[in-house]
């Protein structure tokens, strides 16, 4: 199933208008479809294809929700626009995030997040837009630094939106809020950082998220090498997610193959960083020696 929902993955990434939720979803299955425990009592997980259309179908009942609420309303601003979104999203539908979202995993799995309707930041912008879309409204994701956001726009586009909040149910933020919000974060505000984010950008951050996740928990570090395996199925990522990759490798137990994924990124390094390079041709001999 790993290698099926992978070779979607690397094909829908290279599409020539890649899908983020789709993407999403897929990363997702290598947790929720990946080797559960055996055992008398053991559940089947559900099929990829099931998986997906659970899924789809999910955002599609939200999105007709939006779109009936659309009909009667005729919301003809940005603010009305946000406030209807907020209302069945945030209100209705209650997704938001706390705190402690960042202490789950599920909160960077897009199936959990529209089960729970409970997720980080960008989880929820992703849901936000992606029920916009559906419902014929202009929605796109603000990779603020540190907090995800989404500006709205009215029924027909153009220049004029408005910041909302997911994470906080759809609270409206003026630009104050966003320098607050980057500022919080070490980084300094400036208007570019309202652009529209990339499809694959956001799906490299929520990559990001997991392994960050897992690289603070030891015992999950196949999680993280999985989220570091995918991200490198994007056609831009950090030249440095191979020796990530490696070292997990090695971690988990693969001495072999992590050593060789040394080795070839140390050529890499050997042009600009030969002491690194020298550090890493270390490592991966001492990863052989664990076979002994």
């Amino acid at each position: 199933m790993t290698e099926q929902s992978r070779a979607r993955f690397r094909s829908t990434a290279r599409a020539e208008h890649p899908d983020p939720v789709l993407l999403c979803l897929l990363a997702a299955a290598e947790h929720t479809l990946g080797p559960r425990p055996a055992g008398p009592d053991a559940e089947e997980p559900p099929t990829l294809d099931a998986l997906l259309a659970a899924c789809q179908a999910a955002i599609e009942r939200h999105a007709a929700a939006v779109r009936q609420i659309v009909a009667e309303r005729a919301p003809g601003t940005p603010e009305e626009t946000a406030a209807l979104l907020a209302a069945v999203l945030g209100g209705r539908e209650r997704f938001h995030g706390r705190q402690s979202d960042y202490r789950r995993l599920e909160s960077s799995l897009l199936p959990e997040v529209l089960r729970r309707r409970r997720g980080l930041p960008i989880m929820l912008a992703l849901v936000w837009s992606a029920v916009a879309a559906r419902a014929g409204l202009t929605v796109h994701g603000v990779a603020l630094p540190g907090h995800f956001i989404v500006a709205v726009g009215g029924p027909a586009g153009g220049d004029d939106y408005v910041l909302a909040d997911p994470f906080h149910g759809g609270r409206l933020l003026d630009l104050d809020d966003a320098a607050r919000l980057a500022h919080r974060a070490g980084h300094a505000f400036s208007p570019e950082l309202l652009t529209p984010a990339q499809p694959l950008d956001i799906v490299l951050r929520v990559l990001g998220n997991i392994r960050n996740w897992a690289a603070d928990r030891p015992e999950h570090a196949r999680t993280q090498l999985w989220a570091t395996e995918l991200s490198l199925l994007l056609p831009r990522h950090p030249a440095q997610l191979r020796l990530e990759r490696a070292e997990l490798l090695v971690r988990t137990g693969d001495f072999l193959a992590g050593a060789a994924e040394m080795d070839s990124y140390a050529q890499i390094l050997d042009a600009f960083d030969p002491d690194t390079a020298t550090r890493v041709r270390q490592d991966a001999r001492a990863a052989r020696h664990r076979l002994n």
